[in-house]
């Protein structure tokens, strides 16, 4: 199969993690027969530096004839102002908007090793596998904003949540999809007790679950979903929710796996390429040491041949060789070991060799 990816390294050790997921693409490529082509671009930061924009009108164009995407991160102290009228985060807000990407798919799976690194207790942890599908395209984030100062000399501001009854249908017709591939069960969290989106949203959830009579489904309000989420995160298969709560959620998930760089993501749509990327952030602190963690961005390069280019078996040779790094070799700083950038993704390219 011959693929165009996009590549947007973006900031901090955003280039680091990609070149190693790169590297990775590239050793099962030759070993699958596969050809891949490349285009880099800029995003965020990176881009604001060189162009005044955080994504410019001709990336898009460009990015959406490459037949997926692939990301690092953005962001970082150097653009982090307030009151700037460009930021970083409005090139990858735009990226997912203009390629229509609305669905977010977070896995969070914990592996023995790293029990130590979470504060969840071990038997809390063993066998937890959760799939986190996030709304990405509405809700607060891409809601009118307003700010002002009124007569009287008081600053206030508004961001508004606004969902339709079509965004909320679509995302939750992909959860229950994937729930059927998994565990047949769906926990569509909201806040239903005190939101009217909310309250569209479980409306709408239980029309969808109409069509799936084989799944089970669930609702949640957000607030109890975070404290099972780390109580008994095993009871959890697909956990479904808008854009806001499942940016949270996500985060706090982290913690069952033991660091941020260890979880993928998948930014998919009907007619989108898909963005890949970790969920952890542009780490500007560690930038340009070569200690980062790239076995998210790597995990996040195995969903993308699955669901992008339906390359299963190469996508669980990479999630195999992944797993036996982590559960015989040498760890990266963030999990507690020694090993940098390069000398980890060194480990899961002699793991994919041995497959």
């Amino acid at each position: 199969m011959e693929m165009k990816i996009a590549l947007f390294p973006g900031d901090g050790i955003g280039p680091e993690v990609i070149e190693a997921a790169k590297r990775v693409l590239d050793a099962v490529a030759v070993k699958r027969g596969h050809s891949i082509i490349y285009e880099r671009f800029l995003i965020g930061g990176a881009s604001i530096d060189r162009t005044g924009s955080a994504l410019t009108d001709e990336t898009i164009d460009a990015a959406k004839k490459c037949d997926s995407i692939l990301l690092g991160a953005v962001g970082g102290p150097k653009w982090d102002c307030p009151d700037a009228a460009v930021r970083p985060e409005q090139g990858l807000l735009r990226l997912r908007k203009e390629t229509g990407a609305f669905a977010n798919l977070r896995p969070v799976k914990t592996y023995e090793r790293l029990y130590a690194m979470s504060p969840i207790k071990n038997e809390v942890l063993r066998d937890a596998d959760i799939l986190v599908i996030r709304e990405l395209t509405g809700g607060i984030y891409f809601g009118r904003k307003e700010s002002g100062v009124d007569s009287s000399g008081v600053a206030w501001a508004v961001d508004e949540l606004r969902y339709s009854a079509a965004e909320i249908e679509r995302v939750l017709e992909l959860a229950f999809r994937m729930a059927r591939g998994r565990r047949k069960r769906v926990m569509s969290v909201d806040k239903a007790n005190v939101l009217d989106s909310s309250r569209l949203w479980r409306k709408t959830a239980n029309a969808v679950h109409e069509r799936y009579p084989d799944v089970r489904l669930d609702h949640v309000l957000v607030d109890t979903a975070s404290m099972r989420l780390v109580s008994n995160p095993r009871e959890i298969d697909v956990m479904v929710t808008e854009n806001m709560f499942g940016d949270i959620l996500t985060d706090e998930a982290s913690v069952l796996a033991g660091s941020m760089g260890m979880l993928p993501s998948a930014s998919i749509g009907d007619e989108s390429p898909g963005i890949y990327e970790p969920i952890h952030g542009s780490a500007p602190d560690i930038a340009g040491r070569g200690i980062a963690n790239p076995l998210g961005t790597i995990l996040s390069a195995a969903l993308m041949l699955r669901y992008a280019f339906g390359l299963n078996d190469e996508a669980a040779a990479i999630e195999t060789a992944v797993e036996r790094t982590v559960g015989n070799g040498e760890l990266p700083a963030d999990l507690g070991g020694k090993a940098g950038t390069q000398a980890t993704t060194d480990q899961v390219l002699a793991q994919l060799a041995a497959l």
